[in-house]
């Protein structure tokens, strides 16, 4: 992951900055602050590619070649986890919250004003139509230009019927905003594969917020989130998908913190 220029830190002082947790470069920002940095990348010309990084994503990071080379594709990751926020905040970030997938795409949905276009990438067809369906009721002025709804294989490929017509026409639709939510690791791997092939436009990979704003799956709790107890929340939602990567990875992350802690390196600014 090769960041690219951040606006001058001197122009203001709640301007986002990079700072790193287990040698991973994160944003610390806000929505607000997220989403006004969304929209001057769309006004910069050619793609930029954000992540919602958690726990688990900084840990397959450190951890996992694969997945590493995948995310080397992206050019930002916000911090989606408040163990990535507490990190952060020891190297002197002073977050008051994470950015939370789910809820950015709410904040951003919600406000973005007309003149900005958007495509989904990810979740079933019901999902498809009940995002649209929120959002065009809550912000009129957001502009729906497509959809694929079809799979995505862990390696993020599309099926060879559908890969060359979606992104013809996701670079006809000329969109601003591409949010994918195939979930970790297929989003993450879709970008490393087909970024190269968009021609413009801001991709979101947000995972479980297609499901959460489409009011398909609920969500965590604001408490849960503010203690860091949304993974509980979501295990004890989905324990059989759920337990045995919770145990793998937020295990590893406290290893790594551990080591990297003893070092002096845990986190960092850049």
């Amino acid at each position: 992951m090769q960041p690219t220029s951040l606006p001058d830190p001197t122009a203001a002082s709640d301007t986002p900055r990079l700072r790193k947790v287990l040698g991973v470069p994160l944003l610390t920002t806000t929505y607000a602050g997220l989403a006004d940095l969304c929209m001057q990348w769309t006004r910069n010309g050619g793609v930029t590619a954000l992540d919602f990084a958690n726990t688990q994503t900084v840990t397959m990071i450190r951890h996992e070649d694969s997945f590493r080379a995948a995310t080397a594709a992206f050019d930002y990751m916000a911090p989606d986890g408040m163990p990535l926020v507490w990190c952060l905040n020891r190297a002197g970030a002073r977050l008051r919250d994470r950015v939370y997938g789910p809820a950015f795409m709410k904040h951003f949905l919600d406000r973005v004003p007309a003149g900005f276009t958007h495509y989904l990438v990810g979740g079933s067809e019901e999902c498809g139509r009940a995002l649209r369906s929120v959002f065009t009721r809550t912000n009129p002025a957001v502009r729906f230009v497509g959809s694929f709804h079809g799979r995505c294989g862990v390696d993020g490929r599309m099926d060879d019927a559908d890969e060359d017509r979606v992104l013809a026409e996701i670079n006809a639709s000329d969109a601003d905003f591409i949010w994918v939510g195939f979930g970790t690791p297929k989003q993450q791997a879709w970008v490393h594969r087909y970024r190269s092939r968009l021609r413009r436009g801001v991709i979101l990979t947000v995972g479980f917020a297609f499901d959460v704003n489409a009011g398909l799956k609920p969500d965590q709790p604001a408490w849960m989130q503010r203690v860091g107890l949304g993974w509980l929340f979501r295990l004890c939602s989905e324990p059989r998908r759920l337990l045995g990567r919770y145990l793998r990875y937020n295990s590893l992350f406290l290893r790594y913190l551990l080591v990297d802690g003893l070092r002096g390196r845990a986190w960092s600014g850049l």
